[in-house]
């Protein structure tokens, strides 16, 4: 069995308190990970454990059609929506799961309400979604760079909340992961996109004018964190700037959110002896 930490010490970690968020600062949370896995041996072998434990029970889940699990992962360029989704799935069957990234809106999606979007791609029940940016790229992104009237974004904290809600109580169950990463490990990244040839296709110079905007975008993400830490939906802060302590701590918030779920294989009521396979 590898060294991993428990649950609880991983939520005693990442989790922005429900109970205590107007005190939540984050300056105050970590971006190493080293406090849960001192070196990255130990982490590679708890992401592999999971990774194959994520595996069985998105099989159950998805035999069972018991509930449905929606993952939003957000976090500012580089720090690993696309990476930690991979390690954590690794062994998935795409059966059953799937990926939706939300880019700048389309002129349909534009034409109705922020939610509309991402509403009609929630997971239905059996199924695993992962939304790689989400909702709240309308009270970041849209906030931060003033592309909607600041009375309209303010109502959005309260209103993503509700909805939020109405999908729990409907039986979807939502794990919220900020990736946090360090802005000079954010420049490490940027700059290895423009180097490495396969990782070029990545970069995008937009990315440099909101790396301006570092502290404005730090501001908005603790509003979010803050307003939108809830005990139905919390979220959780999980350090970024190594990529294998990353990808192993997003793997145990996954893990302990399926197994909560106490998924069983349903009864289809056949037995052994009474069939004979010739």
């Amino acid at each position: 069995m590898p060294n991993q930490p428990s649950l609880k010490d991983v939520h005693e970690l990442t989790l922005v308190d429900p109970k205590n968020k107007k005190a939540f600062a984050l300056k105050d949370c970590e971006t190493r990970g080293d406090k849960l896995f001192e070196n990255k041996k130990d982490a590679k072998a708890s992401l592999e454990a999971d990774a194959l434990a994520i595996n069985d029970l998105q099989d159950a889940l998805f035999a069972s059609k018991a509930g449905s699990l929606l993952i939003v992962l957000q976090g500012i360029d580089t720090s690993g929506k696309d990476g930690a989704t991979k390690e954590a799935f690794r062994y998935t069957s795409p059966l059953g799961m799937m990926v939706q990234a939300f880019g700048k809106p389309t002129e349909e999606e534009l034409a109705h309400d922020y939610l509309w979007r991402l509403h009609k791609v929630t997971p239905r029940r059996g199924f695993i979604t992962v939304f790689n940016r989400s909702q709240y790229e309308d009270v970041l992104v849209v906030k931060v760079r003033q592309l909607a009237p600041a009375k309209m974004v303010e109502q959005r904290y309260e209103q993503i909340n509700q909805w939020e809600k109405m999908l729990v109580e409907n039986g979807t169950r939502m794990l919220k992961i900020m990736l946090h990463i360090s802005k000079e490990e954010q420049g490490v990244r940027l700059r290895e996109r423009l180097e490495v040839p396969q990782k070029r296709w990545k970069f995008n110079p937009s990315d440099l004018e909101d790396r301006k905007l570092w502290d404005d975008y730090q501001a908005a993400y603790e509003t979010v964190l803050q307003r939108c830490s809830t005990s139905w939906a919390p979220w959780h802060v999980v350090p970024a700037d190594s990529r294998t302590r990353r990808d192993a701590i997003a793997a145990r918030l996954i893990r302990g959110e399926l197994e909560a779920m106490k998924l069983e294989y349903p009864d289809p009521g056949y037995r052994p002896e009474q069939y004979q396979i010739d």
